[in-house]
């Protein structure tokens, strides 16, 4: 309404009759209502600043509401600026690559302006030109004739050749000669983007704070692969989920922790922690790696999940983060985390911890070894399993035990019917 009125105003009344600080303010106040300022969205609580990585438009560009303009980058997700309001991009106030902090000001659009017609319709509209005959068009080329060349001055004769150098006596010892460097040298200089410095930075205090140790083991994978054969084309028929490893070892892992709580648990409070929570629930993390780096969305509630239901959300997590499309809420806490280095061909590995959660399992590539089965030597398709635990709440028999669990579940898979 002010808006509204501030414009019947400037048009209804002569720019003669209004008060000279008026009149000069005027212009700037009609531009600060018609316009609107857009401006870095709240992203999340943890969240202050980013870098403004690109803008997806240009000035003079026509957005609509809901429209993306730009993109901002942070320790944990990228954030996507969207248009409130319909109009026309008349200037940006920051920079590609520019830090910027939680309601700054980004984008000023005109409102209103008139939606640019699609390249279709434009041509439809535009009249067809009458060529004219090919004959019409130019004339024919005149063949050009041969220029006599002139004879060469005195100036452009070719000069003679240089004398040589005299000959030094032999006693003279000649200069070492520099062989050139084979191969490219050059070096590129390229700044790490903040989700890698974020996590460069929670790596360190993982190292720097948990006392963590490795145990491993190996597992027999025939039962799971058998089992995964016989009901795979039924599953994907039924539901549309691919049925893999990993929710099965999610299920193991809920059900080792019914006999062994602490691999849920975590260390709170001051000066590194003096309480230890026990949760009823378990929620994993499932590492992601993507172009930017490591991420662990979060798939929540799993122990009331079955295998099937486990696969779909891991699916959907994984899609989601190889999209950029991960929310603060899809990797916001997280009580056990499960890395699969195996799809990289990884034989054996020693993951760190994901504070401040107690314990990580990895997995790792599943490969044909000579193994002795009752007294007899038989090839059997085996991987390598690794859970790094914190040794301030988790004892080495604890953790031995939780693997040995998940190694029994998942070589008999109708023990986690029992």
């Amino acid at each position: 309404m002010l808006s509204r009125s501030i414009v019947t105003i400037a048009r209804m009344a002569p720019m003669r009759q209004m008060r000279p600080s008026f009149r000069q303010g005027l212009p700037s106040l009609i531009r600060h209502y018609a316009d609107k300022i857009i401006q870095v969205p709240v992203m999340a609580e943890s969240i202050s600043e980013g870098t403004l990585k690109q803008f997806s438009k240009s000035i003079g560009d026509y957005v609509e509401v809901d429209e993306e303009i730009a993109t901002i980058e942070t320790d944990k997700i990228d954030v996507a600026v969207n248009a409130t309001e319909a109009g026309i991009i008349k200037e940006f106030f920051v920079n590609e690559e520019d830090t910027v902090t939680v309601g700054q000001d980004l984008v000023r659009v005109e409102l209103g302006g008139e939606k640019p017609a699609s390249s279709g319709e434009a041509e439809a509209e535009k009249p067809k030109e009458s060529t004219p005959a090919a004959s019409e068009s130019k004339p024919a080329a005149e063949p050009e004739q041969p220029k006599s060349q002139p004879a060469p001055s005195e100036s452009e004769k070719p000069a003679p050749p240089p004398q040589k150098p005299a000959e030094k006596p032999s006693g003279a010892a000649a200069p070492p000669k520099v062989e050139p460097v084979g191969g490219n040298r050059e070096e590129r200089r390229v700044k790490m983007n903040r989700m890698r410095l974020r996590i460069a930075e929670r790596l360190k205090q993982s190292q720097n704070t948990a006392a963590s140790l490795t145990t491993f083991n190996e597992v027999d994978m025939s039962g799971i692969m058998e089992f995964r054969k016989l009901y795979k084309d039924e599953i994907l028929k039924k539901t549309g989920v691919k049925l893999g490893f990993m929710s099965a070892f999610s299920r193991a892992a809920v059900l080792a922790m019914r006999d062994i709580p602490a691999v849920n648990a975590s260390i709170e409070g001051p000066n590194g922690g003096d309480t230890i929570v026990y949760r009823d629930y378990v929620d994993i993390s499932v590492a992601v790696a993507t172009e930017k780096g490591l991420v662990t969305p979060v798939v929540r509630n799993v122990e009331s999940l079955d295998m099937v239901s486990i696969e779909k959300a891991i699916a959907e997590m994984g899609k989601k983060a190889r999209d950029n499309k991960l929310t603060i809420e899809d990797m916001a806490g997280g009580t056990f985390t499960i890395s699969n280095g195996g799809i990289f061909g990884s034989l054996m590995g020693t993951p760190i911890i994901n504070l401040p959660q107690s314990a990580v399992l990895g997995l790792h590539a599943i490969k044909d070894r000579a193994v002795v089965v009752n007294g007899k030597v038989e090839v059997r398709p085996m991987m390598y399993l690794a859970l790094t635990y914190d040794h301030r709440l988790l004892d080495g028999r604890e953790a031995v035990q939780f693997l040995v669990k998940i190694k029994e579940y998942i070589e008999d898979p109708r023990k986690m019917l029992l």
